[in-house]
């Protein structure tokens, strides 16, 4: 590849794209604590919350779900009315530890079922009928800067998109390492140019070298890795932790959650890979000795419609119900469960929480000195109390 084209394919092929010096300039004036580390990760289109936290004593969540709705005696009891997936159960002894935080009714004000418009709205902390570009993570890294001696703001893997880093955080998008190293060495580090849209371009490259030889393994991890899509991701993630001088955030990615036909094998498989993926992520942060100082969040753009449909699966949703998890996380259930019997006109949930106080949490997590989290989040929202530094 000439080196023409590897500036043309620079964003698309390695996804990397880091902030102007002077979008970064005052954020460096802070003395940020990034020692703390956070983990999103995102169930692309969309994860049923009913059928992940069960309702099962509740008649009405039969009712609706005639055809898909689990038995009493397949879920995992976590309260007297609720109950965890089969498909779960690796995350049990997590749970046991009150290490594991299930958060319901999860959403926000006229919610949008649009999978493109709705994960907008997640990846920028917006209201529905406001439009953003950049991301909620990017524009507290604008206020509060990581570490330049970090490998990256965030890395993202599993997913070209950059999300809630889009717009200005120093962010690498990444399948696997090895492939991201070997692109990295197209880039030539001393170019130059009068130009400034070709020196940012020069910039980019310098950057990607700096992070490439940041993010280059140097250790090997004895934990070992699910051999799936999602594992590969985790083990990507934790080669980057164990490898790298630091990272903020981490997003890894688990697609295939939009169940709209024969829901219930294909959620037990992705619900599987979930949870074998935070089994090892936890191993590995173990191992890493990081687990104490991680929190780990799941997110997806909304839930499923509460009545299942005519091809035995769910439509787009509205609340939702999330997990967090780590050493820095107090386990329980929090929020409310949405009711069966008061829904929508269109059959949804009705939302407890909103996502922005979820959200309100992870920012309390890193104890930087942002403060003014209203322009981050468009809004007061207080940390939820699953956090226990909060």
């Amino acid at each position: 590849m000439k080196r023409r084209d590897f500036l043309t394919t620079s964003g698309a092929a390695l996804s990397a794209w880091f902030a102007p010096q002077l979008l970064r300039a005052a954020a460096l004036n802070s003395t940020p604590n990034y020692s703390k580390l956070l983990i999103l990760v995102e169930l692309k289109g969309a994860n049923d919350g009913l059928n992940t936290v069960v309702p099962f004593r509740d008649p009405a969540y039969a009712a609706l779900r005639p055809k898909i709705a689990l038995n009493p005696d397949q879920v995992l009891p976590i309260s007297d009315a609720l109950g965890l997936h089969p498909a779960l159960e690796p995350l049990m002894p997590i749970w046991k530890d009150s290490e594991l935080a299930v958060v319901n009714g999860i959403g926000y004000p006229d919610a949008s079922l649009s999978h493109f418009r709705s994960i907008e709205i997640w990846d920028t902390a917006s209201r529905s009928d406001e439009y953003k570009s950049d991301g909620w993570l990017a524009r507290a890294f604008a206020k509060s800067a990581p570490p330049a001696t970090f490998a990256a703001d965030g890395i993202m893997v599993g997913s070209s998109d950059l999300g809630p880093l889009n717009g200005g955080a120093r962010a690498i998008a990444l399948q696997s390492i090895d492939a991201y190293l070997r692109q990295a060495k197209l880039a030539d580090p001393h170019g130059r140019a009068g130009n400034a849209a070709l020196q940012h371009l020069l910039k980019v490259e310098r950057d990607v070298t700096f992070s490439a030889r940041e993010i280059a393994p140097q250790v090997s991890l004895k934990t070992e890795f699910p051999n799936t899509g999602f594992g590969n991701s985790v083990k990507t993630a934790m080669h980057v932790v164990a490898g790298s001088p630091g990272v903020a955030v981490i997003r890894v990615t688990l697609g295939g959650f939009d169940t709209h036909i024969n829901q219930l094998g294909t959620h037990q498989g992705l619900l599987k890979q979930l949870a074998d993926g935070l089994t090892a992520l936890r191993a590995a942060l173990k191992e890493t000795k990081r687990w104490e100082d991680t929190l780990i969040m799941t997110y997806c753009e909304f839930g499923r419609r509460a009545k299942e449909n005519l091809s035995q699966g769910t439509d787009h949703g509205t609340a939702n119900v999330q997990l967090a998890l780590g050493g820095a996380v107090r386990g329980g259930i929090y929020g409310h469960m949405p009711s069966l019997t008061q829904l929508t006109d269109g059959g949804n949930l009705i939302h407890s929480v909103d996502y922005r106080t979820y959200y309100a949490t992870a920012l309390a997590h890193w104890n930087t000195p942002v403060r003014d989290t209203a322009s981050i989040l468009g809004g007061e929202y207080k940390p939820m109390p699953f956090l226990r530094s909060a």
